[in-house]
This record gives structure tokens, C-alpha cells and sequence, in this order.
């Protein structure tokens, strides 16, 4: 009765991609490749420096980070679903009532509480858990396809933020954000979601025997990961990556109109920049599978290097554009190759808790970075200080992956 039932349903791993696809979307791209385009305006409303500002995004994804061990334990343990539309929710509310914010305080107690849940409870760990519940030899590709989301809303959202706010007024902006995360997110996070094949008497990949597939391991205990080297080379190779792209990201904006290019023209790169994060998320997922996780790592970071030296070296709005797309595609691989590399090294039963678990420590040094940019900028009133910085921690990144081990290769598919 059992395999009927699946037959009859079809395999549905690629269903749950689309979810991710849909929910990341919303959860990062709404939030994080926007922030950048409301950054001045929200610097006018409230008479506050970049800095505070940068605070901001700082708050909300710190939030994110303290909470993630608690909402990783929680995505093994209850429905993937539960978790998602409860995060879907607060998120929502966190944009609308952004959007009736009376000063800088309220505004970043909103972002911190509301909005900083949201992401963390419906964003890339829920949805990186999601997948890879459903994937085990096809991991890096599904992961890579879902992360598309994220950058396929950095290639829209950029300028209809702009046009939001260039016409309405960046209040209505986030409310526009709030209505369709409520009314949308919501409801298909809860019709659509299930938490791992094995549900509805399914295999992950499709498959149909369970000999077919490498045998699962078993929970970890949290001594287990924490004392395991990959875990914490893990966490200082993302984290100085997060932290780099973050500032990156988040101050591209600002620094084109700084240079005297329009919201749009800016908000143009910004989209740019998604846009070859796509074809990088879909490179380099396919490459985890197959590939020494390590070759692709630094693949990833010097591309992203060779971006930034463009954007720092080359006067101009073309060559810009044209680091930019380098730094995107470099940038786009990091996600699907975290997550391929956790679900392999640790599996998918501990996959929630491993992950929520490196949130916290890559979080001191991720969240430095937007900070670090407008603090460079609010002292010197340029950017450069702030950039050379940033390649010199990409060859700390690149050093530290050389203590990656080589049998955590995402194509050994051991979970």
C-alpha cells in the first residue's frame, strides 16, 4: 500500500525545491538584496549615520544567528512546515510594521525581533534542511536550484524596491514586502511542505530501493560535531565569506550613487549581481556533487576576488558592472556548498542542529562586515579602506579550506 501511495504521487523532492525556491525568495531576497536600495532612505527618515543604518541588517541577522541552535534542534524534531509558517508569519509583520515605524529605535527593535525570527525560522536553514530531507546523491544540484530563489530575487527586487520607492515612499515599500509574505508564503508553506520522504513512503533522490542508497547515519551527539575539525573550518571559511559578501552587497548600492549613477542604474548592478549568482549557485551545486569540495571553494573565492580587484582598481560604471558579475557568480556557490558539505560530513538526521549549531560562531564574524563598511565610510568618507580589507580576508578564507578534510567531498553522499 505504502510504495502504491508513492507511485501514485510521483517523487516529490523536486516539489519541495520549488517551495525552497519560492520561501528563500521571499525570506532573504525580499530583506537582504533590497536593504542596500532603502539604505539612504531610511538614513534621511531618521537622521542617522551609515553606520547605524548598517547596524540594522546587523541586529536582524544577529538575532538570527543566537536563535539558530534552538530552531535547528527544533527542524529535526517538529514539521518543517510548522516551523516555516510560524517564521513566514512573524516575518510579514515584521515588514508591515516596519512600515509604521516612528524613529530609528522602533525601527531596529522591529528588524531585530520580528523580521530577524523570520528569516531564521523560515530562510536558508529551514529551507537547506528541506532539501536536503529529500536528497542525498542529487544534494548539491537541488541545493543549488532552490538557492536560485535567493538570487533570482536579488535580480528583481533591486528595482522594484527602487521603483517602490521612488514613486511611494519606502514605508509603502515594506508594506508591499508584508502583504505578500502573509498572503502568500503562509498559506503554501502549509499546503505544500513535507518535512522528509520518508513521510509518505518515499526514498530521498527518487529512489525505490533502499539498498540503492548509502545507509543513513545516525543523530549526533553535540560533542560529536563540536569536536569534529570540519565543523569549525567550516565556520571560519563561511563566516569570512558571509561577512565579506555581506558588506559587499549591502554598501554596492550606496557606493554607485556615491560615485553620482542614479538609484536605478545602481539598483542595476545589484540585479547584475544576482543575476550570475544564479549561474554560480547552479555551477557550483553541480560541481560539490562530483568535485573535491575544496577545488570548488576556491573556484568560488577567486572568482570573488578577481570581482572585487575590478570594483576597487577600475574607475567607471562598466567595469564595475563587469566585477560585480564576477563577485555574483563567485558568491553564489557559497550556499549550496555549505550545505552540501554539512549534509555529507554530518548527515541529514543531525543536518538542522549542525547547521543551527555554526550559525552563532560564523555569526562574530559575519556580521562584522556591513558594520566595518559604514564605519570606513562614516571615517573617511570613501569605501577603499573598507574593500582592500575585505580581498585581504579572502586569503585567510582560501588558507583556512586547506583544513577542510578531503573525505568530506559531497560526492561520497554518506547520509
Amino acid at each position: 500500500m505504502t510504495e502504491q501511495f508513492a507511485q501514485g504521487k510521483g517523487f516529490l523532492g523536486w516539489r519541495m525545491v520549488s517551495v525552497a525556491f519560492f520561501v528563500d525568495f521571499i525570506a532573504v531576497g525580499f530583506f537582504f538584496y533590497s536593504y542596500g536600495v532603502f539604505f539612504k532612505a531610511i538614513a534621511v527618515e531618521f537622521g542617522d549615520s551609515r553606520l547605524g543604518v548598517a547596524v540594522g541588517i546587523t541586529l536582524t541577522q544577529g538575532v538570527g544567528a543566537i536563535l539558530a541552535p534552538i530552531l535547528g534542534r527544533a527542524l529535526d524534531r517538529y514539521p518543517l512546515k510548522l516551523i516555516m509558517a510560524i517564521g513566514a508569519l512573524s516575518m510579514g509583520t515584521g515588514f508591515l510594521l516596519l512600515g509604521v515605524s516612528s524613529s530609528a529605535l522602533q525601527f531596529y527593535l522591529i528588524l531585530s525581533i520580528f523580521v530577524g525570527f523570520g528569516a531564521g525560522a523560515m530562510g536558508q536553514l529551514a529551507t537547506s534542511k528541506l532539501v536536503s530531507n529529500w536528497f542525498v546523491l542529487k544534494r548539491g544540484m537541488a541545493l543549488g536550484i532552490a538557492a536560485t530563489g535567493i538570487s533570482l530575487s536579488g535580480v528583481i527586487m533591486p528595482n522594484i524596491s527602487a521603483a517602490l520607492i521612488t514613486n511611494y515612499g519606502w514605508r509603502e515599500g515594506f508594506l508591499f514586502y508584508g502583504a505578500v509574505t502573509i498572503i502568500l508564503v503562509v498559506p503554501l508553506v502549509l499546503k505544500f511542505v513535507i518535512s522528509k520522504p520518508e513521510e509518505i513512503g518515499q526514498l530521498p533522490d527518487g529512489e525505490t530501493e533502499i539498498t540503492r542508497l548509502p545507509a543513513p547515519k545516525p543523530p549526533l551527539k553535540t560533542r560529536e560535531f563540536l569536536t569534529d575539525r570540519n565543523f569549525w573550518m567550516l565556520v571560519m571559511v563561511i563566516g569570512l565569506l558571509f561577512c565579506i559578501q555581506s558588506g559587499t552587497l549591502i554598501h554596492m548600492v550606496p557606493q554607485l550613487t556615491d560615485r553620482g549613477y542614479t538609484l536605478y542604474s545602481a539598483s542595476f548592478v545589484a540585479s547584475c549581481t544576482a543575476g550570475f549568482g544564479i549561474l554560480g549557485k547552479l555551477t557550483f551545486g553541480s560541481l560539490v556533487d562530483r568535485w573535491d569540495v575544496r577545488h570548488a571553494l576556491w573556484l568560488g573565492i577567486g572568482s570573488q576576488v578577481l570581482g572585487q580587484l575590478i570594483m576597487l582598481l577600475f574607475p567607471g560604471y562598466t567595469p564595475f558592472l563587469i566585477g560585480a558579475c564576477f563577485f555574483g557568480f563567485g558568491m553564489g556557490g557559497v550556499v549550496p556548498m555549505q550545505g552540501a558539505v554539512v549534509g555529507a560530513a554530518f548527515g541529514r538526521a543531525s543536518f538542522g542542529r549542525v547547521l543551527g549549531a555554526m550559525r552563532p560562531p560564523m555569526a562574530v564574524i559575519h556580521l562584522a562586515g556591513v558594520p566595518f563598511a559604514g564605519w570606513i565610510y562614516d571615517t573617511t568618507g570613501e569605501y577603499t579602506a573598507a574593500f582592500t580589507t575585505f580581498i585581504v580576508l579572502y586569503l585567510f578564507a582560501a588558507a583556512a579550506v586547506m583544513g577542510i578534510s578531503v573525505n568530506t567531498k559531497a560526492n561520497r553522499g554518506l547520509n
